[in-house]
């Protein structure tokens, strides 16, 4: 079996091919430019591979219900060109196969729960904490769809009292986003986070923003794990500090033994590492291959 999958980021596509065992075989990656270029590129990369369905994990906000009449579109990002873009339909003209279609962090989400951190557990919530923040929800064995889609990286948090940074977002200013994305240290600092020595107190900002985000998903979902990607969190030494937040945070109230003995293994890194957005795509487009051959 072949299935295609793509992790659309704000600055570049990666895309490649694996199999039902969530094994990547082959990945390339373009850089994002206007919709028509960048589609281009990935129809180009695809055309003779012979995929039998693919799924999609992207940027967003997008419309994911299927009744909509603009399913399957980025809805009000500010990426040049991509606003109101009808993605998935382009795509479904250049290959008439199944396609699996859902935001990057879900899709990030779904991959750590079939084939990562999370394998074998009913819920997890996931975090891309990167140039943006990103929320992935996945709960009672799917995933979590409503009104749109999950937005938990512009939930607003408590300013850090030592924090003079008004925030970057340019919707919410302060919001977690705008307090913590990788571009909200650098204008803070003056160097990017790459650059920081992992005893710089910008770390300890980092994790006191972050752990709020995590205390309210664990207050608000109950997920049975916690786990945290992208690049700011390649940083290490943010785990064991998020991880000693989110329990004064908590302050004993949730009363399970993972939060009281347990956290080091409930707020995980990826276990899939930096392919959990590649590898949650193949698993949506296995899902939309799967339900195609039930309807058959």
């Amino acid at each position: 079996m072949r299935i295609g999958a793509i992790e659309a980021g704000g600055t570049k596509f990666v895309c490649g091919y694996g199999n039902e065992h969530g094994v990547i075989e082959e990945r390339v990656s373009f850089p994002t430019r206007k919709p028509e270029e960048t589609l281009a590129d990935v129809i180009g990369y695809f055309k003779d591979k012979q995929i039998e369905a693919v799924g999609i994990g992207t940027f967003g906000p997008i419309d994911i219900d299927p009744a909509s009449p603009t399913y399957g579109f980025v809805t009000t990002t500010p990426k040049p060109g991509w606003s109101g873009y009808n993605f998935l339909g382009e795509m479904k003209r250049a290959f008439p196969v199944p396609f699996g279609w859902d935001t990057d962090v879900n899709a990030a989400a779904y991959g750590e729960a079939v084939w990562g951190a999370a394998q074998g557990l009913d819920s997890c919530v996931y975090y891309t904490i990167g140039t943006g923040i990103g929320v992935g929800v996945y709960a009672e064995g799917r995933l979590v769809h409503g009104l749109v889609h999950p937005e938990g990286g512009h939930v607003l948090v408590r300013r850090h009292p030592d924090d003079t940074y008004e925030g970057f977002c340019p919707y919410h200013g302060d919001c977690l986003e705008g307090v913590a994305a990788g571009p909200a240290l650098e204008k803070r600092w003056k160097v990017k986070g790459s650059e920081l020595a992992p005893d710089h107190p910008a770390w300890s900002m980092e994790a006191y923003y972050i752990a709020q985000a995590v205390a309210a998903s664990i207050l608000m979902l109950s997920p049975k794990r916690i786990i945290l990607g992208g690049g700011v969190m390649h940083q290490q030494q943010l785990f064991p500090m998020i991880r000693k937040e989110v329990a004064s945070l908590l302050n004993g109230y949730v009363s399970h033994p993972l939060i009281r003995e347990g956290i080091d293994h409930y707020i995980v890194p990826p276990g899939l590492g930096d392919n959990a957005g590649l590898s949650g795509a193949l698993a949506l487009g296995l899902a939309a291959y799967k339900q195609a051959a039930k309807g058959r």
